[in-house]
């Protein structure tokens, strides 16, 4: 049996599409005091323009051979600041500045100002628009609680496990109602975990299980764990956190989610890595984001070999380091063609 294959979430944008990624065109206050970012997502006569891109996104995975897709997150400019949009306590009128991801960049960041609760859901919108086009199953992204904490400015609750635990009881309308609307399969990202184990430790997991509380039990519970995004393509010496805190979450986090996706093509890991995945699937990054380099079909194949040295076929899958924003729409093709190839092969 083929290894089986996905993406984690973001896609490139074609030109025609209303919004820009955040990493490309960071949104000014202006554009948030004008209600411009609100309008981007739910104005009717963008829909059209984010229907064909949706449908563009999904059929170009499924031509590269990807069995489960994902919406290509075409309506986000920031996959974060997307969902808390939708969610009460935050406040995009006045935003405040923030130095971010242990001091990787400092931006301008909307400001939880209210206890967090539970909006207008807006996912199952996108699931169904972007299930429309495809046969396979649609995988849906939604932002983890302190990965949230750790892209917006606190000035409420003081105190990231009481707000964890708001955001997570906030995001659980939120998958709950993907599922309903017939989502089989729901990522939770959590890269904070990665920067941050202490608080995973602490109280990230305990908030993340929370997410998925109530989830029926054939949808499959994904969480993705990178190890860092960088600002633009081919960025050598970007700060991403150490991928040996891998071995601490994989620990905690065996069995209680159903997926487990990380980093494997930029900063490989120690196959004793996957001795820890007894329970949870592994979805491992075979081809790297952040490089504009094509990784060639008997390199992939060379690195799934291995792993599975350790790994039965069926707990492990196959997938990019991460979301693919920062790639050209021709390089994202050939990069996933080659690692669908070599998952047929191995």
């Amino acid at each position: 049996m083929p290894i089986k294959t996905t993406c984690i979430g973001a896609f490139p944008k074609p030109d025609y599409v209303p919004i820009k990624d955040w990493f490309k065109v960071v949104p000014t206050d202006a554009d948030y005091n004008s209600d411009v970012i609100d309008n981007w997502s739910d104005d009717p006569k963008h829909e059209p323009l984010f229907a064909r891109a949706t449908q563009e996104a999904v059929q170009t995975q499924v031509d590269c051979g990807i069995d489960i897709p994902t919406d290509g997150e075409q309506r986000r400019e920031n996959y974060v600041h997307y969902q808390c949009r939708y969610m009460g306590g935050f406040d995009f009128k006045t935003l405040e500045r923030r130095v971010l991801r242990n001091g990787a960049y400092e931006s301008d960041l909307p400001a939880v100002r209210s206890k967090i609760s539970a909006g207008q859901s807006v996912l199952p919108r996108d699931y169904k628009q972007a299930q429309g086009f495809t046969e396979r199953p649609v995988k849906i992204t939604i932002p983890g609680p302190m990965t949230i904490i750790g892209t917006v400015a606190d000035c409420f609750y003081n105190d990231d496990k009481s707000l964890a635990f708001d955001l997570a009881d906030a995001l659980n309308r939120e998958v709950l109602a993907l599922a309903d609307a017939g989502c089989l399969h729901i990522q939770v990202d959590e890269p904070l975990f990665a920067r941050k184990p202490d608080d995973a430790m602490a109280f990230g997991v305990e908030a993340l299980e929370r997410v998925f509380h109530g989830m029926p039990d054939h949808v499959v519970r994904t969480a993705h764990m990178c190890c860092g995004y960088p600002n633009h393509i081919d960025e050598p010496d970007y700060p991403k956190a150490d991928h040996n805190v891998y071995h601490q979450l994989v620990t905690a986090l065996d069995g209680k989610i159903d997926a487990l996706s990380i980093e494997d093509c930029h900063c490989q890991s120690d196959l004793s890595l996957f001795e820890k995945f007894t329970k949870t699937t592994a979805i491992v990054g075979f081809v790297d984001i952040a490089v504009s380099q094509i990784e060639a079909v008997d390199q992939i194949v060379a690195r799934m070999r291995e792993v599975l040295t350790v790994l039965p076929a069926e707990r492990l899958m196959a997938a990019p380091d991460c979301g693919l924003g920062h790639l050209t729409l021709e390089q994202t093709r050939i990069k996933l063609t080659n690692m669908c190839k070599a998952a047929a092969q191995v």
